[in-house]
């Protein structure tokens, strides 16, 4: 690595302007945090973190369901599998053997919005990872027997995760509803039908569209320098090819009229579900969008939450609560769910989330609450921050979702600059039973197979 090493320092110092300026100190370390994009528009960014010998690569493709269409969806979910399936230079299953033998390990996830990779390494096999990662993003292989068995694994995957899970199948009859246009409509994982017709010219089209080098981000933190880096992104990334720029998406979802509602029965289901989904309005990158978090913690984070005491431990009505808010390129939704005991009363429960949904509207949120949900998200980012895992994943959200990396230091202020006035605003605009989605599975009486 030492003749790498010093050539690439080198380099770092005759490019000059090319790298872009460094972060604000306002977190420990970040002041070493140093990007650059190469020529074909791959953007990299490295945070050095010398504690430990390790170091993160983690690979952000702007892809997600978000970009499909009917007789494709599932198609980003779908190539999280065939990434590990082998190049024109590699057998499938190689790119594990050699990453573990190198004492690394790797996972992946895909959401409406993304596809990540992640792979976590000793910094010495920080080459070997380059090479890795290059390759699969060059050559993937496309041979017809390993499509066909990760079309079976696919299809594996969405019977245990929507068809025999009953809040997966709320969901994705949920998710259906509440978008009439915007393709988040359409679920990560396929519709049956499609993940059984893709065709290999779909599989090609798609990769080469989606896995270019100007479609991805790449964030490496740990025990690796930035002059090392960008000597073996040129290496192993900067030989590919840059490809034309995918078609965005302009669909604007319309502003919802009137409440939605919509009942799933499941013969194999032993406990109702209510869950509501609300149209928020904004995306990931929206100024609002802290004002959304600390909403949706005050309403079900921790057993002190809102939710949690109404619900679950004054009322007993329901034996779990929760909230959740999407963060995407384009405006997503507001989750908020119930899970019943089985033969649990659903009118009650929704009387009593509808009554605690409206006060929050209605009355506003204390002081106290609201300081305890900004110490929650302050804690958390900085438990983000004391590892390269965390450090590596936040610089990557924001540098796609917010278009610069250096926005994720803004965050401890600007939670600390939402007031509790901005919340019930918030609350008011967004908790609405005319701009929500209703879902509720009910159990019925039967088998699975009388169910059919």
């Amino acid at each position: 690595m030492r003749p790498i090493v010093s050539l690439a320092c080198a380099l770092l110092l005759a490019a000059g302007p090319a790298f872009a300026a460094k972060a604000p100190a306002t977190v420990p370390g970040a002041d070493a945090i140093v990007s650059k994009t190469l020529a074909n528009g791959l953007k990299i960014i490295v945070w050095p973190d010398h504690d430990i010998p390790n170091a993160n690569y983690y690979t952000f493709y702007k892809i997600g369901s978000r970009n499909e269409y009917p007789g494709i969806t599932g198609l980003a979910h779908y190539f999280e599998h065939m990434m590990f399936n082998g190049t024109s230079k590699r057998a499938p299953g190689e790119f594990d053997r050699i990453m573990e033998a190198a004492g690394g390990s790797n996972n992946a996830s895909t959401s409406n919005d993304l596809t990540i990779y992640t792979d976590w390494f000793p910094s010495s096999a920080t080459e070997t990872i380059f090479d890795l990662e290059g390759d699969r993003m060059a050559n993937l292989a496309f041979d017809p027997k390993v499509v066909e068995s990760e079309r079976g694994v696919v299809y594996s995957e969405r019977r245990s995760s929507v068809d025999n899970d009953n809040f997966g199948t709320l969901m994705e009859q949920m998710q259906a509803t509440a978008f009439t246009a915007h393709p988040y409509q359409f679920p990560t994982i396929g519709w049956p039908s499609d993940i059984e017709h893709w065709k290999i010219d779909d599989l090609k089209r798609f990769f080469k569209t989606y896995y270019a080098p100007n479609n991805a981000v790449l964030v490496i933190a740990g025990d690796v320098e930035p002059a090392q880096v960008f000597a073996l992104a040129d290496k192993y990334l900067a030989p590919l090819a840059k490809q034309p720029e995918p078609t965005p998406i302009t669909t604007v979802e319309p502003e919802q009229q009137g409440e939605r509602r919509l009942v799933v029965e499941k013969a194999d289901a032993q406990s109702p579900l209510l869950a509501y989904a609300f149209h928020t309005g904004m995306g990931a990158g929206d100024k609002q969008y802290p004002t959304l978090e600390l909403l949706t913690a005050i309403l079900a984070q921790g057993d002190s939450s809102r939710l949690h005491q109404r619900l679950v431990e004054r009322e007993q009505a329901a034996v779990d609560t929760g909230a959740f808010a999407e963060a995407g390129f384009d405006p997503g939704l507001l989750w908020v769910y119930a899970a019943l005991p089985p033969g649990g009363d659903l009118a009650k429960v929704e009387n009593l989330l509808d009554d605690e949904l409206a006060k929050i509207a209605r009355d506003g949120v204390s002081a106290a609450e609201l300081e305890k949900v900004r110490n929650l998200k302050s804690a958390a980012f900085w438990r983000n921050m004391a590892t390269i895992n965390g450090k590596a994943r936040v610089l990557g959200t924001y540098e796609v979702f917010n278009g610069d990396y250096r926005k994720a230091f803004d965050a401890p202020a600007a939670y600390a600059a939402v007031s509790a006035a901005d919340v019930q605003a918030l609350a008011k605009k967004i908790l609405r039973v005319q701009n929500r989605t209703t879902g509720i599975l009910k159990p019925i009486a039967g088998n699975k197979e009388a169910a059919k």
